[in-house]
């Protein structure tokens, strides 16, 4: 199993079930992945909201369970208590299940109430606001027991046996799944840790950031976008992410760095990248910097910054993006994120240094360029694949 770096967590269901939930007090609930085996589409921690009136948020399956949830659901809703469903894909008594996926996989999942004033929405609800401030919290899912109620917990309403093992999770910043006695009764659980989710700073809020950010919060992930312009610098232009106006000097006094996972420089303005890589370069966070624009740009960048340029040779991806042969603003900013998710997810062999790029593709604003060796300027240049 890969490590995400940094402790930046890809699956962002918590958030995104916070953000697109009704804002009413219509009953739902609330389906959690507590245990998987096999190939499975979502992995243990994943969730998803089922409405009362059939409407759901998220998925926990390529749509193969959803129908079969939302009658269990409904169980859940006119009992009011929580119950767990098992799925089994593997093999071929898979028919039988009347599910068909051909998987290859098993699920365990926790349907239990999540309306206003339950327990569950109040735990996610606790865990989404540290998440959201760039902290690390957790959750645990009681999912079998008889000396406690299946559902969702904040470790502060949980009795010592499973508080300790959200606090343990917490601290070692892995999740684990608890299988314990409590009174002479077995109680299984799901502690699960919860790294906040990506945050990207974007240095420069021209046009072409628009669709990186709106790509980027479209995942879950934290944005922040920053420019010496006030005009470029609006909020109403990039909606749902942080936006600050500031001179590109100020860059270490104007955002916490040390929350960034990433940082895009893409202002267009060769004088402020200049400036913005050397503000990261001093910070030496974080670990992943692009910069948008062609290898003889990035020379002449490097020239600039003399011998500042050596504290970024380790973190810089430039030209930034992985090679999918983007041609718009749009395909652009998918070639960007597509390389940070992969950066954060551990997936090295995803750099665009390890495929020649055609010739064609040499424009100016082209979102890759696998000739690595982001500042070097005298000879070949050297391969700078992720490490």
């Amino acid at each position: 199993m890969r490590t995400v770096r940094h402790n930046a967590r890809l699956d962002t269901s918590l958030e995104s079930l916070l953000e697109w939930a009704p804002p009413d007090d219509s009953a739902r609930v609330l389906a959690t992945v507590v245990a998987t085996a096999g190939s499975t589409y979502r992995k243990p921690g994943a969730r998803m909201l089922i409405m009362a009136d059939g409407r759901h948020v998220g998925l926990l399956s390529g749509g193969c369970l959803e129908a079969d949830l939302a009658i269990h659901a409904r169980g859940v809703l006119d009992g009011g208590a929580a119950r767990t469903v098992e799925y089994d894909m593997r093999g071929p008594d898979d028919i039988l299940f009347g599910v068909g996926a051909g998987c290859e996989g098993a699920m365990r999942v926790l349907l239990e109430p999540a309306g206003t004033g339950s327990p569950a929405a109040a735990a996610l609800a606790e865990a989404g606001r540290a998440t959201r401030a760039g902290r690390a919290t957790s959750l645990i899912v009681v999912h079998e027991s008889a000396a406690y109620s299946l559902g969702t917990y904040a470790a502060a309403d949980l009795a010592p046996a499973l508080a300790g093992a959200a606090e343990r999770a917490l601290a070692e910043a892995v999740s684990r799944e608890i299988d314990v006695e409590i009174g002479g009764r077995r109680t299984r659980a799901f502690a699960q840790f919860l790294a906040p989710p990506p945050h990207v700073l974007i240095c420069g809020a021209g046009p072409d950031a628009q669709p990186v950010v709106n790509t980027a919060l479209s995942l879950g992930w934290r944005v922040s976008v920053v420019d010496h312009r006030p005009a470029q610098a609006v909020a109403q232009r990039f909606p749902g992410a942080e936006v600050r106006s500031a001179d590109v000097r100020d860059l270490r006094s104007t955002v916490a760095l040390e929350t960034c996972h990433a940082a895009v420089v893409m202002s267009h303005h060769l004088p402020s990248d200049v400036a913005y890589l050397r503000e990261l370069a001093e910070a030496g966070t974080p670990e992943y910097v692009g910069l948008l624009g062609p290898a003889a740009r990035r020379r002449r960048i490097a020239q600039e910054l003399g011998v500042t340029a050596q504290k970024l040779r380790a973190r810089i991806r430039g030209p930034v993006g992985i090679d999918i042969g983007a041609v718009t603003p749009e395909g652009i900013a998918l070639a960007i994120v597509g390389e940070i998710h992969a950066w954060l997810a551990g997936r090295d062999a995803l750099h665009a240094a390890a495929a020649p790029m055609r010739a064609a593709a040499d424009t100016t604003h082209r979102a890759v360029e696998p000739t690595g060796g982001y500042f070097d300027t005298d000879g070949p240049v050297v391969s700078d694949s992720f490490r």
